[in-house]
């Protein structure tokens, strides 16, 4: 079986892609940008001077390579994201700013 190595991305067991680098940042973050708004790497890279065109083109192979895996990843994220907004929602403060017409 062949093994591919993604230069520029680390893959630890159990846990998301991310940039060797840069470890905070996952490669389902480079790649939302790329679904969300359709932009290059070029642009990638302009929009966040911190990466290399390297990095972002090996997320992007890493993405093309492993897409169902980082789709999930970014699914789960939305779905975490979207009942966080939706305990804020009922939370007792913000019940008191949107009483307020603050919210």
């Amino acid at each position: 079986m062949l093994t591919l190595n993604y230069p520029h991305i680390e893959k630890p067991n159990d846990r998301p892609a991310r940039l060797q680098r840069i470890p905070r940042i996952r490669v389902a973050q480079i790649i939302m940008d790329y679904l969300a708004y359709g932009w290059s790497v070029e642009e990638i890279c302009r929009q966040h001077p911190y990466l290399t065109p390297a990095e972002a083109h090996a997320a992007m192979g890493y993405y093309f390579d492993h897409q169902e895996e980082i789709d999930q990843e970014i699914a789960q994220e939305w779905q975490q994201a979207q009942t966080s907004i939706n305990q804020a929602s009922r939370s007792p403060f913000y019940i008191r700013m949107q009483a307020k017409g603050l919210l």
